[in-house]
């Protein structure tokens, strides 16, 4: 005897919708983009690079 609940022409459960999978790739890119900057170097600033070329950085 065959469960009742189970359907065998039922193929796999839906994806996740579209929506989640927009935000995921959105996340994602903004992870990248910032690991890339960080390991640049460029786009985190202390408070020294408000100061100018005058004042000696911050050791």
């Amino acid at each position: 005897m065959t469960d009742p609940g189970s359907r065998p022409d039922a193929g796999p459960p839906p994806g996740a919708p579209r929506w989640v999978k927009v935000l995921a790739l959105v996340a994602l890119l903004l992870a990248l983009l910032f690991v890339a900057l960080h390991l640049s170097g460029g786009g985190f600033g202390g408070p020294g690079d408000h100061l100018g070329t005058a004042v000696p950085s911050w050791p």
